[in-house]
C-alpha cells in the first residue's frame, strides 16, 4: 500500500510538472501573436513617412483644381452685397470643396459650398444660430479690417510658399480684427498658419503643424 500511495505521488506531481510547462508554454505563445502584429503595424503605419493629418492633406489638396481666391469670389457673387469672412478646403478628397462664410454690413452670415473642382456654388444658406449679438460683433470686426482675405494670404505666402487652404477673420486678444491663413508645403504636407493684423497686415503670429 505504501508502494502504491508513492507511485501516486509520483504521478500527481508529474501531472502538476506538466502542466506548470502547459501553462508557460501558452503564455509564451499568447505573448508571440500580440509582438509580433504591433511590429507588423510599426511599419505600415510609417511606411509612407506621414501624419494621419499629412496623408489627409496629401490626398486632398491636389483634387482642388480651384483656388481658395476664385472660390471665395465666387461665394461672394451668390449673396448680393456681402463680404467674405471665411473659406477653408474640406473634403472628402474625391469631391473636394470649398466651404465660404460671408456677412452683409449688418453681419447677417450666410455660408456657401463651392464645388473645388468645378467652381461651382452651391445655394448660399443663411447661418441659423446667429443672435443680434453675434451679428453686431461680426458687424463690427468687418467695419475695422481693412486688409481683404487676399492681401493676407498674400503675406502668408510670401513667407512660405505652398498652397492656402484656409482664410478666416477673427479678432486678437485686444480685440482688433486679424485674418488667419493656413498655408500647406507640399513637399512635406505640413501646414503653417499665421496670424495677420486685418489692419496693417503685420504678421502676430507664426506656427507650423508637422503632425
Amino acid at each position: 500500500m505504501r508502494g502504491i500511495g508513492l507511485a501516486c505521488a509520483v504521478v500527481v506531481a508529474g501531472a502538476l510538472m506538466t502542466g506548470c510547462g502547459n501553462d508557460d508554454s501558452s503564455a509564451a505563445s499568447t505573448g508571440a501573436p500580440t509582438g509580433h502584429a504591433h511590429a507588423s503595424g510599426t511599419p505600415s503605419a510609417s511606411a509612407s513617412g506621414l501624419t494621419e493629418d499629412q496623408a489627409e492633406r496629401k490626398a486632398l489638396i491636389p483634387k482642388a483644381k480651384v483656388s481658395y481666391d476664385k472660390a471665395l469670389e465666387t461665394a461672394v457673387k451668390a449673396v448680393d452685397g456681402s463680404k467674405p469672412v471665411s473659406i477653408e478646403l474640406k473634403g472628402p478628397a474625391d469631391k473636394p470643396g470649398w466651404d465660404a462664410k460671408v456677412a452683409m454690413d449688418d453681419g447677417t452670415e450666410h455660408t456657401v459650398r463651392v464645388d473645388a473642382v468645378t467652381g461651382k456654388a452651391d445655394k448660399a444658406q443663411p447661418e441659423s444660430d446667429q443672435d443680434g449679438d453675434d451679428k453686431q460683433e461680426l458687424a463690427g470686426r468687418l467695419g475695422k479690417a481693412k486688409v481683404t482675405p487676399q492681401q493676407a494670404a498674400q503675406t502668408a505666402t510670401d513667407k512660405t510658399k505652398g498652397t492656402v487652404t484656409s482664410v478666416e477673420l477673427d479678432d486678437t486678444d485686444q480685440g482688433g480684427p486679424m485674418w488667419s491663413v493656413d498655408v500647406v508645403t507640399t513637399k512635406d504636407w505640413n501646414k503653417t498658419t499665421y496670424d495677420i493684423d486685418a489692419t496693417d497686415r503685420k504678421v502676430l503670429r507664426e506656427h507650423t503643424d508637422r503632425d
